[in-house]
Order: structure tokens, then sequence, then C-alpha cells
């Protein structure tokens, strides 16, 4: 049989349809918010109101499943500030920024990941972000990963604060918030951490050339330095052993060391439309 074509109203009529069911969604997502916190505050459940292992399972999950014209870019944010705005909703935090790394970058990864509603307040340095929110560990801190300065060495210094997150969790070209951000906050609550990939600062000596190649030899990363000190990102399957070895194996050694946090393993994509 022949299929009655469809007209411009009946396309609109749908769309309202799906608008009209997604926000009906939202409202039942919302009215789960006083049950929950009524079984949190039941609970043993402590830390930080962040859960960085189940955003990183649930952007997983949204990369497995997306398909369609609709941008990688746009889903995305949806879900990241859904994400951010129930849990604002739950427990009332700020996001503080860094300035260092270009204040108009900055802000573009805080509203491309916590939205409008989540009050912003901006910072000269990295610095003044750990000093805000060592006040508040309910808030969170945005650095650049090439931030300048020895800043993590702050958070060596501070058991409270670490880093939990990386953004952007999906790097592909041309993303809208692209700077490479670290998440500091409080510590989360147990069982919570994405640890893929853990953060080490080290005080070193004999430090070289050969010394940041080996690094790369063993699969981590130098991320900084700053005086004698180093931030080096070591994915969890690599031992520390084997990181101190290959280093004295180049002449360099790792003196005193202090993990400073960690964070999922990032996720990269060819283009802004498909994983």
């Amino acid at each position: 049989m022949n299929r009655p074509m469809e007209t411009l109203d009946d396309l609109r009529r749908d769309i309202d349809r799906i608008d009209a069911e997604m926000h009906a969604l939202l409202i039942e997502r919302g009215s789960i918010i006083d049950r929950l916190i009524a079984v949190k505050q039941g609970s043993t459940e402590s830390g930080s109101a962040f859960r960085p292992k189940r955003e990183a399972d649930m952007m997983r999950a949204l990369l497995a499943r997306h398909t369609g014209h609709l941008p990688l870019d746009t889903v995305e944010s949806i879900w990241r500030v859904i994400i951010s705005t129930f849990t604002y909703v739950q427990a009332p935090y700020r996001v503080h920024g860094a300035a260092s790394g270009g204040a108009a970058a900055e802000r573009d990864v805080a509203r491309f990941h916590f939205g409008f509603t989540v009050p912003y307040i901006e910072h000269s340095d990295a610095e003044a972000v750990i000093a805000a929110v060592a006040e508040d560990p309910r808030d969170l801190g945005l650095i650049p990963v090439a931030a300048d300065g020895g800043w993590w060495r702050m958070l060596a210094r501070n058991s409270a604060l670490q880093v939990i997150a990386r953004l952007p969790f999906v790097e592909r070209p041309g993303h809208p918030a692209a700077l490479a951000t670290f998440v500091v906050g409080g510590t989360p609550a147990p069982g919570a951490t994405a640890d893929d990939v853990r953060l080490l600062v080290a005080e070193t000596s004999g430090w070289s050339a050969a010394a940041n190649s080996m690094v790369a030899v063993v699969g981590a990363e130098v991320l900084a330095r700053h005086d004698t000190a180093v931030l080096i990102a070591l994915p969890r399957e690599i031992e520390l052993k084997r990181l101190e070895d290959g280093l004295a194996a180049s002449g360099a050694q790792l003196e005193d060391t202090a993990w400073i946090g960690s964070h999922a393993a990032r996720h990269s994509v060819d283009t802004a439309g498909a994983s």
C-alpha cells in the first residue's frame, strides 16, 4: 500500500511530541533528586558530590550508542550540562577557572561542561584557583594542563584536594572547548574515582633529555617541569617501579614523590560527528 506523503505540519507535530517527551523525562529525572538526597543522607557515603568514574562510564555509553546526523559535540554538551546541573541541584557548588590559560578558552571549557546554572568564577592563575577550592571543597577548579608554574606542587602539599578529571573527555578536531584542562576538587567517595591515568609529582635529580625520552618509552608522559620537580601522567597498568627503573637507567632519580589525583582515559574520535 502506498503511504500518504508527510506534510511539514505532520513532521512538526512529531517534533513537538518528541520535545514534550524529552521535557517530561527531564522533569521526571528532577523528581528523583529529593529521593536521591534522602538516600544519601541515610547512607555512609561521603566525600565529594562528584563521581568521576560514573561520569566517564556515562559518556562512554553515550558514545557507544550515538548515531545519526546530530553532532557529537551537541550530544556531549547536553549530557554534560544535565549531569552538572542535577549535581548542582543536589549540592550547590561553583566552578573556578584560571585565566592564565586564556580567559575565553577556559570559560568555553566551563560552559561546555557545566552550563550556565553553575556559577563560574574567574581567577588570575592556577594557584588562586586551588586556594579558592581549598576554602570550599564542594567547588571545582579548572586548570589548563599547560598552565605555567608548579601549581601541582600545591596539591602535593594538600591531601584534601586532587585532580579528579581531565577535559575534554572526548578529544576530536574542532572541539568547541578543546583547551586541555584538569578538574581539581575534593576527594571523591570510595569507588567513585576514575583512575585510568594517575598523576605523580616527583622531586628529581639528574634529569635530562634522556629521562624525558625514557618516560615515553615506559608508556608514561611528562606533563610539566618546574625547577627540580616533574609532573608525570602514569597509566594505571604501569607500575611506579617500572618508571623508576627506567629513569635510573637514564641517570635520573625520583626522590620525594606524591600522587595528586587521577582521571579517566580520554576518548579520541576522528570527526565531530562520529566515534
